[in-house]
């Protein structure tokens, strides 16, 4: 079959990837894709807010399977769009995909379920959220979210009222993140470790990928602004069997039966962000979508068909896959360009990536890059994603970093303790 993934970054490479080894795909095409892209798929330059230019190359390439990538176009209804027309489209509808561009719709479908998650207050102004921040009963450190879409950018932990006003005023009065900011959520502050849970669903049945931890911060130790994501690892010790069914029992089963209920079904990819505290699991946030920089390091680890995945998945017999994970465990380190996730340069020449490719156990995304006059240059804030795959944490964290360190970019940065907080736990 063709297969179409829709995206640019990083989380479309490892898409495209991952599909191109299938033996049921004939091609993978991608639209618009990036500079690295092109070495597993056939990229289609289109305007991804132009839902009829997307359908119209559905048609022209003759597709048989959509698969979307980035939560934008969920969030503006390509999918509704596209099933309208009988395409089969892995990602769920507009409606549903309101767990992640809407916070408050997400606390609020969570608190009507009975999910776990953090306390938390909605406002719609200034003023009112600044009494908030003042009063007797808020806690810090606390936890302010900027209401919808903000490339992984609109939360702030605020340690002191003084940070707090701040993360206020940059998204609600500086529209740092535009309309994302008309409403803001100040939760209370969870203790724990993170972990990333995301399982594939038709809607009623679901298939649990391997679980991950992201790296938010841009500096070591998680210091820093909050980006899209600066490194990632999978290993079978991030979720011991019993607080996975806890996870799937508590909180990703009454998601979709919840969605199911209230006339919105789920169907594709649903990422749960986790606070793993004290007294269980909770949760942070949803995401409609494959995580990025997450994805990098759990679909190396799929040793079944992600093709036929993604077919049952549509067709609605999910009962009848069976998915088969890597014991191996599986790093990514994020290459970012100097000054993300603030402003920055482009067109930086990339050297090295050969070199580190080398070794089979390294696989490189690219996730901002193009090729120009036979170079491979920088061409967004997060540019690569050096992926090693070993069979223990220590082995695989030696071996992305001894990748990372045959490139180089002018101005390129990264963290130096993706995957340590396995190492202590």
């Amino acid at each position: 079959m063709r297969i179409l993934v829709i995206g640019s970054g990083g989380r479309e490479h490892v898409l495209c990837w991952k599909l191109k080894r299938s033996s049921r795909v004939r091609e993978v095409l991608c639209a618009p894709g990036n500079g690295g892209i092109r070495q597993d798929a056939r990229c289609i330059p289109i305007n991804l807010e132009d839902h009829k230019a997307v359908s119209d190359l559905v048609v022209k390439e003759r597709v048989d399977c959509i698969v979307i990538g980035p939560e934008a176009p969920l969030a503006s209804g390509l999918t509704d769009y596209l099933r309208a027309r009988g395409v089969a489209v892995v990602g769920p509808t507009r409606n549903a995909a309101r767990l992640e561009s809407s916070k408050v719709f997400s606390k609020e479908f969570m608190v009507r379920h009975g999910i776990p998650t953090a306390q938390f207050t909605v406002h719609a102004d200034l003023e009112e959220a600044k009494k908030k921040l003042d009063s007797s009963d808020t806690r810090y450190p606390v936890v302010i979210k900027a209401d919808g879409l903000a490339a992984g950018k609109g939360v702030v932990v605020a340690r002191t009222p003084s940070e707090a006003h701040n993360a206020l005023g940059r998204i609600m009065r500086d529209r740092e993140f535009g309309a994302a900011g008309d409403r803001v959520l100040i939760e209370d502050f969870l203790e724990g470790s993170e972990a990333s849970f995301i399982v594939f669903t038709d809607g009623s049945n679901i298939v649990p990928a391997v679980a991950a931890q992201d790296h938010k911060a841009v500096n070591d130790n998680d210091l820093g602004p909050n980006t899209g994501g600066m490194g990632a690892y999978s290993s079978d010790t991030i979720l011991s069997p019993e607080l996975e069914k806890q996870i799937m029992h508590r909180i990703v089963r009454p998601v979709i039966d919840g969605m199911r209920a209230e006339g919105t079904p789920f169907q594709g990819l649903l990422y749960t962000g986790l606070m793993l505290a004290s007294d269980g699991p909770q949760v942070l946030e949803f995401n409609v979508r494959m995580g990025d920089p997450e994805g990098q390091a759990i679909l190396p680890r799929m040793k079944s068909d992600f093709a036929a995945l993604c077919e049952a998945l549509c067709a609605g017999k999910l009962a009848d896959y069976a998915a088969a994970w890597d014991s191996s465990t599986a790093v990514c380190v994020v290459l970012a360009s100097g000054g993300y996730p603030g402003n920055y340069v482009k067109g930086k020449v990339i050297s090295g990536l050969d070199m580190a490719a080398e070794d089979p156990r390294i696989m490189i995304f690219h996730s901002g890059t193009r090729y120009e006059s036979g170079a491979c240059i920088t061409d967004g804030g997060r540019v690569l994603g050096v992926t090693s795959m070993a069979q223990d944490l220590p082995s695989s964290i030696m071996l992305a970093y001894e990748a990372v360190n045959k490139i180089h970019f002018e101005g390129m940065h990264y963290r130096r303790d993706i995957g340590a907080k396995g190492l202590v736990s």
